[in-house]
């Protein structure tokens, strides 16, 4: 039996927008709270969706409850304006203001406030590492510090939630990977909920803990993230996108072979380098291709995680190759095996098996 969840901890989400050739219809909630990702390809009706909930759209149909406060009903002719709509907008582009430096910037976002509740603002400069900005013009920042004042600029307006659209998609790997671990402190310290839209299911996996997937403008799949992510009835998640996400806690260090030694619900797993400290929790991202299944135990393999599973699931037929959903301990995995491979092992649901991970990639959880 379900336990019904409290409409005070939910944004409920109802919109009809109609446009030439396309057309977004969802119905759906989320919580509100920690990171949601909207995850779809491009023209799936992502932005679409964010341009709907601050009010920028106007859709024939549309209903937005945020924790039991109705903001619009199309029904009942309400509808919150723009500017009262108490959230914070990230756009792909960072759109800071020329005529201010960075502190002018990140500022303006106190002059928009007008409530208290917002967070501090040096504990948001800090957190997002701006310290050393604050008196550069805008047109002196790479492409992730500009992000990163932007992001600065909609927390302090004291939103309820935030909305970022792709905050990523515009910057090149080296400023990705300059502006992540400042999304992953966000994740941590921020309090303030985000819908975050990305067309990377890394960034998704890293950063999110409820996921919501939109196709063709409709939501064809929502929940916690795990769960989302080891089904194996949305085409969105059966490509390359397959995989999973487990949680590890640090046992040790080995310092001769520069390995981190977790453990989760299914055992033990080794992750090359250091990641955290002894008894921290850790996100683990396994992709499908990086998971193959043997019968036996092998005696002798440069793979260092083998691990007892239960298939739990296979996919039906889809070309040459497959996925099977397996359980190890309380947790599901998710690998990617030849169809010929599943009828030459005769691989079913039920039967035990051992699960062998060849790459895991780590972050704070």
């Amino acid at each position: 039996m379900e336990t019904a969840v409290n409409a005070n901890a939910l944004i409920q989400i109802a919109y009809t927008l109609r446009r030439e050739n396309f057309t977004l219809d969802v119905d759906f909630d989320m919580p509100l709270r920690g990171i949601t990702a909207v995850f779809g390809a491009s023209g799936a009706g992502k932005t679409s969706l964010l341009r709907c909930i601050a009010g920028l759209e106007y859709p024939k149909t549309g209903k937005l409850v945020v924790a039991g406060d109705v903001w619009q009903d199309n029904s009942s002719r309400t509808s919150r304006a723009v500017h009262e709509r108490d959230i914070g907008y990230v756009f792909q582009e960072p759109r800071l203001f020329a005529h201010l430096d960075v502190r002018g910037n990140i500022e303006y976002g106190l002059r928009r406030r007008e409530h208290n509740g917002a967070p501090d603002i040096d504990h948001v400069i800090g957190m997002l590492g701006l310290e050393r900005l604050l008196n550069r013009r805008t047109d002196e920042l790479s492409g992730g510090e500009a992000q990163r004042v932007a992001i600065a600029r909609a927390l302090l307006c004291a939103p309820r939630f935030v909305l970022m659209d792709e905050p990523l998609a515009s910057l090149d790997q080296k400023r990705k990977d300059e502006i992540l671990p400042f999304l992953d402190r966000l994740h941590a310290e921020a309090g303030v909920p985000i819908i975050y839209v990305s067309h990377n299911i890394d960034e998704v996996c890293r950063l999110c803990d409820h996921l919501v997937l939109i196709d063709d403008g409709r939501v064809v799949a929502d929940g916690e993230l795990q769960s989302v992510l080891v089904r194996m009835d949305v085409p969105l998640l059966s490509g390359e996108q397959a995989g999973s996400v487990i949680q590890g806690k640090v046992q040790a260090y080995d310092e001769k072979d520069d390995l981190t030694r977790l453990h989760f619900s299914g055992g033990d797993i080794w992750v090359p380098g250091k990641a955290g400290v002894d008894g921290s929790i850790l996100r683990l991202r396994i992709r499908a291709n990086d998971v193959s299944l043997c019968r036996a135990m092998p005696e002798q393999s440069t793979i260092l995680n083998i691990l007892p599973a239960v298939i739990e699931a296979v996919q039906p037929n889809q070309g040459s190759s497959m996925l099977v959903r397996l359980v190890l301990g309380k947790d599901r995995v998710v690998a990617r095996v030849t169809r010929r491979s599943i009828r030459e092992l005769e691989l079913r649901e039920g039967e035990e098996v051992f699960a062998q991970i060849k790459s895991v990639a780590v972050r704070a959880s």
